[in-house]
């Protein structure tokens, strides 16, 4: 990779949304790839927190209550919202929030390029509207799903970054030219970066033995995925000579609840948040998730095949329905029915197979979060493209 001296690096404006851990996450790993690049001279902010905290807080909790309580509320409204124009009136309103906080934001830090992690459209709406007054920086989409809703889509943005060549044929079909959409993958952190081998070193310090399959069980950071204690129970049952590594996230809850209730059986092994989820996946046969975009990409890297369990109504549904069409998902709705699926995987090695090559088609052939960097880097001559300022 080009290492940029300090005298040419420009200065990059990422963006994303605390709605999830996943827009976070992919903001962090541009961050870092850019650092290894030698571009340090990038500022991350939380727009909706930063420009209206009070309804950044709210519809946070609300997100997170939608998993269990108002579901498919969450997914009509994404169904109704997912062919919306960002020129029809509603589009239009909900492009409108962060707007003053951005214009205020390129007035401060003066940034030569804007990264998206998240559908804020204020800012590729704004350059849309003062093209004649040479307001014309660079703007980035990084999309963290595998659907595609409409709200990703501007004609503002320069440049879109995606997870498949689906998604890419998808915005060719409303009028984005092909050059403008690069296949590099959803960026995930520094862990995904390289190959790791399951060694007897990791084994051990994570508790699990060699000698039996490991199911990775990951309910999402908040530890929302409902039935935990029910879907071990039943896999425990029916798969006697397996492990489980339970990853309970933030959900502090959920970690108590398990090892009171379950810690006695050997064979589950319960976790907090853990930062090097990539040696979990190292160590693992498949994972059991809720669909978020980031947690499949991670799984995707580390080549697991992915059990989704009642995927809530909306992207998450929609990622994983597009998975299980690639045949590298199987989708579950009760635990009876996800232990029989996954005993079928576990137990029967030309299953196995299959379902790693149908993940393995899915891999980008280089580290997204790389890929993006080096692609921001080298696309623009920073010394004839960027002398306007916003003013």
């Amino acid at each position: 990779m080009v290492r940029y001296p300090n005298s040419h690096q420009p200065k990059v404006l990422i963006l994303y949304a605390s709605y999830g851990e996943g827009h976070l996450q992919a903001a962090k790993a541009i961050r870092d790839a850019l650092e290894e690049q030698g571009n340090d001279r990038t500022v991350m902010v939380d727009l909706m927190a930063e420009s209206h905290p009070w309804l950044n807080e709210m519809t946070r909790r609300v997100y997170l209550k939608s998993y269990t309580h108002i579901p498919y509320l969450y997914g009509w409204v994404y169904d109704v919202t997912r062919p919306m124009k960002h020129n029809s009136l509603f589009g239009g309103f909900l492009h409108s929030f962060g707007r003053d906080k951005i214009r205020k934001l390129l007035q401060k830090e003066q940034p030569d390029a804007v990264i998206h992690t998240f559908p804020f459209f204020a800012l590729p709406s704004l350059h849309h509207r003062k093209l004649k007054k040479n307001m014309n920086i660079p703007t980035y989409t990084v999309i963290t799903d595998f659907d595609l809703h409409r709200r990703w889509v501007h004609p503002g943005i320069g440049r879109y970054f995606v997870a498949t060549d689906d998604l890419k044929q998808e915005l060719g079909s409303l009028g984005i030219h092909p050059g403008r959409v690069s296949v590099s993958g959803i960026p995930l952190g520094r862990g995904f970066r390289g190959t790791l081998s399951p060694t007897f070193e990791l084994y051990e310090k994570y508790g699990l033995r060699a000698d039996q399959p490991v199911i990775l069980m990951m309910p999402g950071a908040q530890g929302v995925m409902p039935d935990s204690g029910e879907l071990c129970s039943h896999l425990l049952e029916q798969l006697p000579n397996t492990q489980i590594a339970l990853v309970c996230g933030r959900n502090n809850v959920l970690k108590s609840s398990m090892e009171s209730q379950m810690g006695h059986d050997k064979r589950l092994h319960v976790f907090g948040f853990v930062n090097e989820v990539h040696e979990l996946m190292a160590l693992s046969t498949c994972l059991v998730s809720k669909p978020g975009g980031v947690t499949l990409a991670e799984a995707i890297y580390a080549g697991l095949p992915l059990f989704l369990y009642r995927p809530v109504p909306g992207q998450e549904k929609k990622n994983a329905l597009y998975l299980q069409s690639k045949g590298a998902a199987s989708i579950a709705y009760d635990p009876e029915e996800l232990a029989a699926a996954i005993t079928g995987l576990v137990t029967n090695p030309e299953q196995l197979q299959r379902s790693q090559m149908a993940v393995q088609r899915l891999q980008t052939k280089e580290a997204a979060a790389d890929n993006i960097a080096h692609h921001i880097l080298q696309e623009y001559d920073w010394n004839t493209k960027f002398g306007q300022r916003y003013s």
